[in-house]
């Protein structure tokens, strides 16, 4: 094995003698971890016998601060011992918010998250807080902060980053993020920008690894994600970049990890981008990678891709296998001396700015952090007091003071949650967890069953303690429960007939469908008691994403904190009892005003009249279809019928643009108005006439349409019955579509993903091992009914859980017994579980459904799964796709169609062999977002 890369003029650098040998350079090119609070034989060993360069700190190393001081230089004691020529890099991550490696409430300060300081509107703030933070790790000895987050969060509702992003605008990311570059380098240590080339916009296609994928184009990437790295990048103040482990897959590129691509690395970020400090590759031993490349090959991949400093975070083993993986590279030729080389210049260069013998072998500890705590202190409450959001209070609730009588009872309704990391509610759920003296049940000690009750007795715990506060300012009774998927129960009915201010917490509600669902239910119980004379002020509080309700102006008084720390807890009730003044705004795109493009060009915009338009409108059809790529085949099989639905419970109009001479139609756009919610259901220009405003003047005039009925509630983008777009289309040209409505004035941040799938070849086709028998011990059973007569459950159940236009699809199903069924889950007590309609081949209600029509094949069709989110829902929605397969296989059909699958509950019906067919992003806006 060779153990030297030194032997010709070639490198001849500036480099320790030390790290022309090869065991030595490859220890420098790795940042390792571990498990436990005291130094290892293991870790000891990297140190001293692998020669390790870096090391990461997590909250699983971390006690205290003093304990991390004392930690950190023992670590350093022993490189120096070993012969290391420079100290080792000690990286942590403290974000501020709920990610923070180390607490301690003694010495350490919280603070807000990057979205909260970015919701100040102080760049100011910005620098002080993360200088603050900086200071206090350095104390502690370390020297390298992983962090600021660059990430844009383009993609609200699907969010992976959340509140650790400073907000969706491009721009405004990068101002932040500079504000944070200079703090930490004024606190005299490095920084690190993550996670490149963003984290901000991932798609989760349901891989069984889970590996997120970006599936924006380079030039989409430039214009937006990439925007606030390019920028640092330009200031000179960025140290080192983190590469992500997310796929990446756009016509251009197509890329498994991106820490592992050489189109990401060096053409991207080095060649592109311009960047010249250390690149770190996300940690490799994450499962996907593991298991599609190995540890070895990995390792390789990261080097050869342009990586300077690999992470693999704490398993040892595989830390060995890393190790071996980089000799092994580098004696078959695939890493070269001259890549090892000029990794080792950057890794040089970087810890001679931010360490030395005398800092790393002497950090100051708890002395200076004693010193500067008062200040940070003061630092801390004015950054969470400015953060505080009141998005909105149109009953004026606020002050508490001034809405809230002396005697009247406040309720408060939180999630069931865990605590956050950066918590004095966590640290003593871990000194409980080692503390052998608590005595667990068996079941408790080898199930995750029981450390879950914990964390979640915990977590609301947090909230416990903001209610006794709360009712300690008031000095007025305070009633609290808990909420959970179970939906609204009759306690908290009878707590609601009790209060007079009722106020609900929400913690990402757009994943947390459950909590989205219980506070609309129980806005409307709160309408509905004032509706009869009773006092019952409503305020939701948005503890973690602000994006929760923040188009939802159904909601008269709406609050964000961006975290649910014991301080922003604090600075909640100074805001609700009017001992602050709260200044924060909406960071991000939704700070600015939104308004709707004019367009310059107007066009006469017509009632449709299907005597006169009908075939025009077709001849417009096949003009776009022959245009269209393969996305959007079914409209072939679609035609002026597809749009008249003849229902007496749907108000529909739809409109044209034309031309009067030759009665050709150069646009067309369809809209519904059902049970209090307007619908755009299509939007068609001619292909030959776009860019020339025509979609303009159509949209235009059917918002007018739609926003002008009595009683309209809610806008929505994309219809089901009939079904042709259910919203805008995931396919190449989505960011363009996405644009051009938001550009007309839509809110596209809250998508709902629906998608369309498909059997190919039921012959083929066989149910998955084990599922029959799944649903058989769950005590799930089905039935299949037909007829109106027999659809009241049926009617009632939709009626509840699915959106208005959806009801009528079902009703159209009862009425066309001969043609449909609706097939119904239960449980053992004859609870309706879930429902799903069922369609014969060729059956009247395909003229609604595009994708169910073929002149060659016979299609049986599975319309809109209707199943609430419970316990068993993944395994109701199965069997009834299984049970729809196999009455449309008993219907000769040669393929099944399912449409109308609700967001993430196509991941298991593709394990069950469905492909993907179609994916939409339906959107739902409130009247008022075109009032202009």
């Amino acid at each position: 094995m060779a153990n030297s890369i030194s032997g010709s003029s070639a490198d001849k650098f500036e480099l320790d003698p030390l790290w022309q040998n090869l065991d030595w350079a490859i220890g420098q090119m790795l940042l390792m971890g571990w498990d436990g609070t005291q130094v290892t034989p293991q870790i000891r060993s990297l140190i001293e016998d692998h020669h390790l360069g870096s090391i990461i700190l997590t909250a699983k190393n971390l006690k205290s601060a003093h304990q991390t001081a004392l930690l950190v230089q023992e670590l350093q004691m022993i490189a120096k011992n070993s012969g290391h020529p420079q100290p080792l890099l000690i990286a942590v991550d403290q974000e501020n918010g709920g990610v923070n490696s180390l607490f301690d409430e003694d010495f350490v300060c919280q603070f807000p998250s990057a979205m909260a300081i970015a919701a100040t509107g102080s760049l100011e703030l910005s620098y002080e807080v993360n200088k603050a933070t900086a200071t206090e790790i350095a104390a502690c000895g370390v020297n390298l902060m992983l962090g600021p987050v660059l990430d844009v969060l383009n993609n609200a509702r699907y969010q992976v980053i959340g509140v650790r992003a400073s907000g969706d605008d491009p721009q405004e990311v990068s101002q932040y993020g500079l504000a944070a570059l200079s703090g930490i380098r004024d606190a005299g240590i490095a920084s690190c920008g993550k996670h490149f080339p963003s984290y901000g916009n991932l798609d989760f296609l349901g891989s069984n690894l889970d590996v997120p994928i970006i599936t924006q184009t380079l030039e989409e990437l430039s214009l937006s994600a990439l925007v606030p790295f390019r920028n640092a990048i330009s200031s000179g103040k960025l140290d080192a970049m983190f590469v992500g482990g997310c796929g990446i897959s756009n016509p251009s590129m197509n890329v498994s990890h991106a820490c592992l691509s050489d189109q990401v690395v060096d053409d991207l970020l080095r060649n592109e981008l311009g960047f010249k400090g250390v690149a770190i590759s996300e940690c490799l031993e994450m499962e996907a990678l593991s298991q599609d490349l190995g540890v070895q090959n990995g390792v390789v991949m990261a080097v050869e891709a342009g990586c300077d400093i690999v992470l693999l975070c704490r398993a040892y083993d595989v830390q060995l296998e890393a190790i071996k993986g980089l000799k092994l590279g580098y004696e078959n030729g695939i890493i070269t001396k001259e890549r090892i080389f000029t990794s080792l210049r950057r890794i040089f260069h970087l810890k001679s700015t931010c360490t030395s013998w005398a800092k790393a072998l002497n950090p100051p500890g708890v002395n200076l952090l004693s010193q500067i705590r008062p200040s940070h202190l003061a630092l801390s409450r004015r950054a969470y007091d400015d953060s505080i959001t009141i998005v909105r209070d149109k009953e004026k609730l606020l002050p508490l003071s001034l809405s809230m009588h002396p005697g009247e009872e406040l309720l408060l309704l939180t999630p069931l949650v865990k605590p956050l990391p950066a918590s004095s509610l966590t640290k003593s759920l871990t000194e409980a967890k080692n503390d052998r003296s608590i005595i667990s049940t068996p079941h408790d000690r080898w199930s995750h069953q029981g450390r879950e009750r914990s964390a979640i007795m915990s977590g609301e715990g947090v909230f416990r303690e903001f209610g006794k506060t709360l009712a300690r300012y008031r000095n007025e009774k305070l009633l609290h429960t808990s909420y959970t998927a179970n939906g609204v129960r009759p306690v908290h009915e009878n707590l609601i007939n009790r209060a007079s201010c009722i106020v609900i917490f929400t913690a990402d509600a757009n994943r947390n469908l459950y909590q989205a669902g219980f506070t609309k239910h129980v806005d409307m119980m709160c309408s509905m008691l004032r509706s009869r004379g009773q006092k019952k002020q409503l305020i939701v509080v948005a503890v973690s994403s602000p994006y929760d309700f923040a188009m939802d102006k159904s909601i008269g008084t709406y609050i964000c904190t961006y975290d649910f720390t014991e301080n922003a807890m604090a600075a909640l009730v100074r805001a609700l009892i009017g001992d602050s003044n709260p200044v924060g705004t909406m960071p991000g795109t939704l700070r600015k005003s939104k308004k709707v493009l004019k367009s310059r060009q107007h066009w006469l915009v017509e009632e449709f009249d299907g005597n006169r338009d009908r075939n025009g409108l077709n001849d417009l059809i096949r003009a776009v279809h022959r245009a269209s790529d393969q996305d959007m085949r079914y409209l072939q099989t679609t035609s002026a019928e597809t749009f008249a639905l003849n229902n007496p419970n749907v108000k529909e109009a739809h409109f044209v643009v034309r031309n009067s001479s030759t009665q050709a139609l150069y646009g067309f756009v369809a809209t519904y108005f059902v049970q209090n919610v307007g619908i755009l259901g299509a939007l068609i220009v001619d292909p030959t006439k776009r860019n020339l405003s025509i979609g303009r003047s159509l949209h235009r005039r059917a918002l007018k349409s739609l926003t002008q009925q009595r009683g309209i509630k809610k806008v929505q983008l994309g219809s089901s019955f009939p079904s042709l777009f259910l919203g805008i289309p995931l396919d190449i040209e989505v960011a363009t579509t996405k644009e051009w409505f938001s550009n007309s004035g839509w809110d596209t941040q809250f998508p709902r993903r629906l998608t369309n799938m498909i059997i190919q070849d039921l012959s083929a086709w066989y149910a998955p091992e084990g599922l029959s028998q799944s649903i058989q011990r769950a005590n799930i059973s089905f039935d299949l009914i037909y007829g109106v007569e027999s659809g009241d459950t049926v009617m009632h159940h939709v009626r509840t859980h699915a959106n208005p236009e959806v009801l009528e699809l079902y009703r159209a199903a009862l009425e066309e017994s001969k043609a449909c069924g609706i097939v119904r889950a239960k449980d053992a007590a004859g609870n309706l579980l879930g429902t799903i309609i069922i369609s014969r081949p060729n059956s009247p209600l395909a003229r609604y459904v595009p994708p169910l029509v073929s002149p060659k094949q016979d299609i049986g069709g599975l319309l809109a799964p209707i199943v609430p989110l419970a316990p068993l829902s993944t395994l109701v929605l199965q069997g009834l796709a299984l049970m729809g397969v196999r009455q449309n296989k008993g219907h000769k059909a040669n393929k099944t169609v399912l449409s109308w699958v609700v967001d993430d509950a196509y991941e298991p019906l593709v394990a069950m062999g469905f492909d993907v067919l179609q994916a939409f992003e339906e959107i739902t806006n409130s009247p008022e977002t075109f009032q202009t």
